[in-house]
């Protein structure tokens, strides 16, 4: 009998982002976003080094689509 394999796709690593580049993204300023993670509405950074933080893709693209809805607009 002829064994059947399945060939999976490489995992792409997940994209981190920095401070600036969230700011960027948003057009919001950091007060907005910390003061968002102190209120649950914005998703948490975690810690890369003592001084370093940074946000996971999957985060940052899943409360951009519940914005989205939230208001009424596709994401």
């Amino acid at each position: 009998m002829a064994q059947t394999t399945t060939t999976e796709q490489p995992r792409k690593p997940e994209k981190f982002y920095r401070l600036r580049e969230v700011e960027s993204l948003f057009s919001i300023r950091k007060t907005s976003i910390y003061a968002g993670m102190k209120a649950g509405t914005f998703p948490r950074a975690f810690q890369l080094s003592t001084r370093a933080v940074a946000w996971k893709e999957s985060d940052l693209l899943a409360w951009q689509a519940q914005r989205a809805q939230a208001l009424g607009a596709k994401p």
